[in-house]
């Protein structure tokens, strides 16, 4: 019986979820003065599209337009650490830095990244059931609910083929994984109907592939030239520029 219950309780240890805090070993008084900033898609940009460009550029106004961006409450006072965290999907965020910050002589935040965890920064998966409204939340307060779901081998790129049904992609999605082989694989011999949304207007846009055409044929029309002969995107994408269908 003795050893049964030993067996268990080795069990529950071996299941006992890993924390964020477990990577970054914060003290309790670290913690105290430590937020988090959940960054989800705000209608028009989404924050998890601008760091995986890879652009030098985006990812600086993810961390300062988004990571530090505070309204009239300024959740980021009375702390100097600041982790951000950008969402995938579902309850699955990114960890894309952990900063040293402060105010500058504007008033504006600045960060630094702390460079002792820039190897987790684009590589490790939280998993975390966001509620309410609040999206900056006081480490301290939270630090048992977010769980370390994933560290990738390398740097997070959403390109893996999701299936049929999970599929969703900007343009600048679908031109960076058009030419990958899995995604070669699942679209060079299949048709089907599609849908195309202009976030900025929320009009839909009906696609097909069908008889001789395949998915990946007409998706390379797509992210060729924005339209991919679709009558009214072209009539769009000419009045609008292409830029209007890259943003």
């Amino acid at each position: 019986m003795e050893q049964e219950k030993k067996g268990e309780q080795e069990l529950q240890e071996e299941q006992k979820p890993i924390l964020l805090n477990d990577l970054l070993g914060f003290s309790e008084e670290e913690m105290s003065r430590t937020r988090v900033k959940f960054n989800t898609y705000n209608g028009e940009t989404d924050p998890l599209t601008l760091f995986m460009e890879g652009d030098k550029a985006l990812k600086e106004r993810l961390h300062k337009n988004w990571l530090y961006h505070v309204g009239e409450r300024d959740n980021l006072k009375n702390a100097d650490i600041a982790i951000c965290l950008v969402k995938i999907r579902g309850n699955y965020w990114l960890l894309t830095t952990v900063d040293d910050f402060k105010k500058d002589e504007n008033g504006e935040y600045t960060g630094i990244p702390k460079v002792e965890y820039e190897q987790y920064f684009g590589r490790t998966i939280i998993e975390y059931a966001l509620t309410g409204r609040t999206i900056v939340r006081h480490f301290d307060r939270y630090a048992d609910e977010l769980r370390v779901r994933q560290i990738l081998p390398g740097k997070y790129d959403n390109d893996d083929f999701p299936g049929y049904d999970n599929v969703k992609l900007s343009y600048s999605d679908l031109k960076r994984v058009i030419a990958r082989k899995d995604w070669i694989a699942a679209l060079g011999n299949q048709k089907a109907v599609y849908l195309i949304t202009d976030k900025k207007t929320g009009k839909l846009y009906v696609g097909s592939a069908t008889g001789e055409e395949m998915l990946l044929q007409r998706w390379n029309q797509y992210a060729a030239d924005g339209h991919g002969g679709n009558k009214k995107l072209k009539e769009l994408v000419e009045h609008e520029k292409i830029s209007y269908v890259e943003k």
